[in-house]
């Protein structure tokens, strides 16, 4: 048998294994706030206008914000390939630096402090 096709019959058993154990697993107890369409805690038949909570779209925005900007790293296992892996290293520590500095000025300026 040769790699591809022992590639093909183990990646094939262990998703079938994976599919059967997840319709086995899982307990089946559904409750008001799993059954509603919305599991963020708004009421879905409520009014349209009520007021949104500001502090919840700053957390989401930032959250936003971070997880995108760690996919400009995602290249980096190819840099060590470039002429210059050095340069593509110091690029991405300053992604990083500017990163965790705008993480730790919005931790001070309590930016993410969900209660008052």
């Amino acid at each position: 048998m040769n790699l591809v096709t022992a590639t093909i019959v183990i990646s094939a058993l262990l998703s079938t294994i994976l599919i059967t154990v997840s319709f086995w697993l899982p307990q089946m107890n559904p409750d008001h706030e799993k059954l509603s369409p919305y599991e963020c805690g708004f009421d879905p038949l409520g009014s349209a206008r009520l007021p949104f909570s500001l502090r919840f779209f700053l957390v989401a925005i930032l959250f936003l914000l971070f997880d995108l900007e760690i996919a400009l790293l995602l290249p980096l296992p190819w840099g060590d390939q470039l002429s210059t892996p050095l340069m593509t290293f110091s690029w991405a520590f300053i992604i990083l630096a500017l990163l965790t500095l705008g993480l730790i000025y919005e931790w001070t300026q309590g930016g993410l402090e969900w209660a008052e």
